[in-house]
């Protein structure tokens, strides 16, 4: 099962370069549109992702849109390298003046030896996420839960 794993890993690592190469044109960026093909890809991969989505679906700037596509894309990225088989759950909120996304997993089924909560060594992924979610005046939140999985949530104001 690594095969698509690595292929998830390769395609993040692609838009992630793509995005850099973009600068500020992120009209090119990933929008939340495509989270079902994301999650479509990660179920391919063997992962148990639940999505919920609340309020009604609308378009936002290309810049947000990007940024909490990116923030599930990088939450989930780190729970097939760190969690492998945790049950995942996806949540999305439109709100009136903000959209708020969470990542959220539950322990694996066998836990290994180093403690899946801890974060990821060389968490880099999830540092970029804060500064870009911070850069749109947004707040970032990630670390591990009671229950033993770990949570990524962010709320990005609307533009």
């Amino acid at each position: 099962a690594s095969v698509p794993l690595a292929a998830v890993g390769v395609a993040a690592a692609a838009a992630a370069s793509r995005a850099a190469e973009d600068g500020e044109s992120s009209s090119e960026g990933p929008c939340l549109s495509e989270l079902d093909e994301l999650i479509g890809q990660s179920e391919a991969a063997g992962m148990v992702v639940n999505l919920s989505v609340e309020g009604a679906e609308r378009a936002y700037a290309a810049e947000v849109e990007s940024t909490a596509f990116r923030v599930v894309q990088e939450a989930l990225t780190n729970v097939h390298k760190h969690a492998a088989g945790a049950k995942t759950h996806v949540r999305l909120a439109h709100r009136v003046s903000e959209i708020a996304m969470q990542v959220e997993n539950e322990p694996p089924p066998e836990v290994s030896s180093a403690s899946s909560a801890r974060l990821p060594s060389g968490g880099n992924g999830l540092v970029g996420m804060k500064e870009r979610v911070a850069a749109l005046g947004g707040v970032f939140v990630s670390g591990p839960t009671d229950a033993g999985g770990f949570r990524v949530s962010a709320v990005i104001p609307a533009s």
